[in-house]
């Protein structure tokens, strides 16, 4: 018993279901059930077509490369009969199902893995964005209060270091002065 496979889909087609379509060259196409048959006739691209195994492979969302793949490759060798042999090949064909059923397991974990990464990352940028929503207006202010502490203390221990300028001089004099006319101001209003 041949299980063949669906020309656009590749999917299974069991002897005697599916149909057969045989182009003028001779060449056979099997189809599953006639959804893939009208795809075909209409010239649609499997690949582009997002519920077939090709688009699933080209868009990296299936295992591709892999050596199980390799016994799944059609022989017309005709082979002797040989019980043994059938009993090892049968055997074998149950191991081979369940490397490729764990490496396909493992390969939709690392693909979904990934795309956790991917989501853990754009709910950083989300939060940070949205900052001003979650954080508290008081929690900003007290911040801001102690950077400020901090960059005067840093700025009187600059200004110790580089010593009295010119300037500042100056400005202190015009406030000094300022504020003795006005002191005068409140004298001379108290004599009168």
């Amino acid at each position: 018993m041949r299980i063949e496979r669906c020309y656009f889909c590749s999917s299974r087609v069991y002897p005697g279901h599916g149909m057969q379509f045989v182009r003028n060259d001779s060449k056979v196409f099997k189809f599953c059930r006639p959804k893939c048959h009208k795809k075909f006739k209409r010239k649609k691209n499997p690949r582009t077509v997002r519920w077939t195994k090709s688009f699933r492979k080209a868009a990296g969302k299936e295992l591709t490369v892999d050596p199980s793949f390799e016994f799944e490759k059609k022989r017309n060798v005709p082979v002797k009969y040989n019980r043994e042999l059938w009993q090892q090949t049968v055997e074998a064909m149950k191991k081979i199902t369940k490397i490729r059923t764990k490496r396909e397991g493992k390969f939709v974990m690392d693909r979904l893995m990934k795309s956790v990464q991917y989501q853990r990352v754009a709910d950083i940028v989300e939060v940070r964005k949205g900052l001003s929503l979650i954080r508290s207006p008081a929690a900003g202010l007290r911040k801001k209060k102690v950077v400020e502490e901090n960059m005067e203390t840093d700025d009187v221990a600059e200004r110790l270091e580089a010593g009295p300028s010119e300037e500042m001089d100056e400005k202190k004099k015009i406030v000094r002065e300022e504020q003795m006319s006005e002191d005068e101001d409140k004298i001379e209003e108290e004599d009168q």
